[in-house]
């Protein structure tokens, strides 16, 4: 467990979770194993304020937390919106170009694409500088660090271009970092204002350009991440907090805020993380050993696949196209949310990936918004009820919301104004379907083999259709959707994860691997683990380490990660390869199996939130029964009246048909004629086609 645990004298845990529209807060009274959930408008410009914001409207004594942790896309949306810091790299003499080539490609999605552009980079030639001293592949110091060229090289840009933070990354530094450690260690002493990021501080890993893309990355939001992390630490501590800051990481688990601003790479995919932790949990507390986690927010669609109990996880992502060298788990995402914007383009319909986002917002906001989004579009269906919007704090503008789809799309279109407004989520639905597919059927997994955890503002609105298409049997509803992110990520344990490049062949008789050698390196990379765990609050007995090789055939470029244990049976971990590229790919092979990286995960195990059974009723979902209201039924293409319930006065063993809507504030979970609903024993519902009954 970590240390200190929740006790009487600070009883409560905090999680909040920074979305494109709304912030959501959430607390756990450890005493009574409760929750609460509230929201606010995300504030862009200043995106510590809507944190604060939301953490008010909880009401909450911050003197009695223990535990703050927080998922956010400050590091992510820096990078899109092109407002990091300016940034300068430092490597060898001749290959200052390594960043701004690249790898020459054209990005998969516009592979045809013949007018296709690359963004602005990150980082302009003339900040770029390369100096003497060079490693060769096998790690041997052929040219010494040169320090008066390094210094000449700071000069300029620091001095001359304002360069305000450095990516030091150096050719094979991997194999021995000590040169890398030594420039960072002149950089600091020369200019203590100046940012410095270190490639094998980061990831000890081969490949130069990911190495380096993943540096520059970390050295161009590290300025604006530690600002907003001093902000929010200051904001919570005027408001009496005393307790453990914790922030999200991209591939599951938690860091602290002090390790965070050290290096925020690892953070910069961690807003959609705290859903699949809690889709992992939920799986596990549910039985359910196959899940498709369906997060819907205001901007963007994530969805992820837990198999066998676990959530996959990758070691390299992709942010902008650029490369990064970190763990994270392997979402799908597409612009698609509740305030995705719908166009006419050329005479049909489109919807995102432009978003109205927190400001202006969708039109029924009454912000200023002009152009119809998916909200306006189930607003007009009447899946929305504006005067129950958040709870009925914020009542919607359900005429302007009208007159925005008639006049933008059903009037171009020539429709009927509920026709235009559906075909706004029949467009929805098939991107989504589109996105689902990528983390399924192409990589040879059926979805109608898993159950869809619908969550976020929008998830439930759209996942009974998403299940409807594509003959997924069940449809899980935890409770308050669009905060259960935040809620995931109260089950978030402190991870850290360390790795080094090793190549060398496993099971090649005339050279064998050194296994005595990889034993040592692994015991290393699990002491830091250890080490850096406790450093952040986890007691030493209490922290738990994974060692992992990651594999490949010879000549073969991506690999997979297989567990291991010391000491090591080369015949056993290279049968296990075989078996998961077996797995994977339909095959194995012949060639030799080579060993590319080493790796450690450590984790200190965080106390999880209690799910609780509900009163159990008579299967009459009658007590909850609001009214009926005239909406759009996607089962028979028609206007219909469906039935509204209070989900929080629903009980367990409950059971109702569609066409009907579960309203509880926050989120409205949609539900089409030819669906059932069953309420399980957690008050989850589940929603199934009506024929499985």
């Amino acid at each position: 467990m970590m240390t200190p645990e929740t006790g009487p004298e600070r009883p409560y845990r905090l999680a909040v979770d920074i979305g494109g529209t709304f912030v959501d807060a959430m607390e756990l009274d450890g005493r009574a194993g409760t929750v609460r959930f509230r929201k606010a408008s995300t504030t862009p410009t200043q995106p510590w304020l809507g944190v604060l914001a939301a953490v008010e409207a909880l009401g909450t004594d911050l003197a009695q937390v223990e535990l703050f942790i927080h998922g956010t896309t400050l590091g992510l949306n820096a990078v899109l919106e092109r407002r990091g810091g300016t940034t300068g790299i430092i490597t060898n003499a001749g290959l200052r170009d390594i960043f701004l080539i690249g790898r020459g490609n054209v990005p998969d999605d516009r592979m045809y694409d013949f007018q296709y552009q690359r963004p602005p980079g990150l980082v302009q030639r003339r900040h770029t500088a390369g100096v003497r001293g060079r490693l060769d592949h096998r790690g041997r110091n052929v040219e010494p660090l040169d320090e008066d060229d390094l210094r000449a090289a700071a000069r300029r840009l620091v001095e001359d271009e304002g360069v305000g933070s450095i990516a030091i990354c150096f050719v094979h530094s991997y194999l021995d970092p000590s040169s890398e450690q030594r420039a960072a260690e002149l950089l600091q002493e020369w200019y203590p204002q100046v940012t410095v990021s270190v490639s094998t501080d980061i990831a000890r890993e081969y490949r130069e350009y990911e190495r380096t893309s993943t540096t520059v990355l970390e050295a161009y939001i590290r300025p604006i991440f530690e600002h907003y992390v001093e902000e929010l630490e200051r904001g919570l501590a005027a408001r009496g907090f005393a307790g453990r800051f914790l922030i999200m990481r991209s591939g599951g688990g938690s860091m602290t805020s002090a390790a965070a601003r050290r290096s925020p790479t690892p953070t910069v995919l961690s807003g959609p993380a705290g859903g699949i932790v809690g889709g992992a949990y939920v799986a596990e507390a549910l039985g359910r050993r196959n899940v498709l986690t369906f997060d819907i927010g205001g901007t963007s669609l994530d969805a992820c696949v837990i198999e066998d109990g676990a959530a996959v996880v990758t070691h390299e992502a992709e942010l902008e196209h650029y490369p990064l060298l970190i763990p994270t788990y392997d979402i799908r995402t597409i612009g698609a949310g509740g305030g995705s914007i719908a166009t006419i383009e050329r005479g049909l319909l489109k919807v995102g990936p432009r978003s109205a986002g927190a400001e202006p917002g969708p039109v029924c906001y009454g912000r200023g918004g002009t152009e119809p989004t998916v909200t306006d579009a189930s607003v007009v269906l009447g899946y929305v009820d504006p005067g129950s919007f958040l709870a009925g704090a914020m009542r919607l503008h359900d005429e302007a919301a009208r007159d925005a789809v008639c006049s933008r799309l059903a009037e171009p279109l020539a429709l009927p104004v509920e026709q235009a407004a559906a075909g706004v989520l029949d467009v929805m639905l098939a991107r989504t379907v589109g996105a689902v597919r990528q983390i399924t059927v192409e990589r040879g997994r059926d979805p109608r083999a898993f159950s869809l955890l619908a969550f976020g503002g929008a998830g439930p609105l759209i996942a009974p259709l998403l299940a409807r298409e594509m003959g997924v049997g069940e449809v899980i509803v935890p409770f308050a959707p669009s905060g259960f992110s935040a809620w995931g990520m109260l089950s978030a344990d402190v991870v850290t994860d360390h790795s080094r490049t090793r190549m060398e062949t496993l099971d090649d008789p005339d050279r064998p691997a050194d296994l005595d050698g990889l034993a040592a390196e692994l015991g290393e990379l699990a002491a830091a683990g250890r080490a850096a765990l406790v450093d952040q609050g986890v007691d030493g007995d209490a922290a738990g380490l994974e060692m992992q090789l990651e594999l490949r055939y010879v000549g073969q470029e991506h690999a997979l990660t297989v567990p291991v244990e010391l000491p090591i049976d080369p015949k056993a971990v290279a049968a296990e390869f075989h078996a998961q590229h077996r797995s994977r790919y339909g095959h194995a092979m012949d060639n030799r199996v080579q060993i590319l990286t080493s790796r450690v995960r450590g984790t200190g195990r965080t106390a999880r939130p209690e799910l609780r059974a509900v009163p159990a009723g008579d299967g009459d979902p009658a007590q909850a029964f609001v009214r009926h209201r005239a909406a759009f039924d996607f089962g028979t293409r028609a206007q219909a009246e469906f039935a509204v319930y209070d989900r929080a006065l629903l009980e367990a063993g409950d059971t109702f048909a569609g066409p009907a809507l579960v309203d509880e504030g926050t989120s409205t979970t949609v539900v089409h004629s030819g669906q059932l609903v069953t309420v399980e024993e957690h008050g989850y519902l589940l929603v199934t086609p009506e024929e499985a009954r």
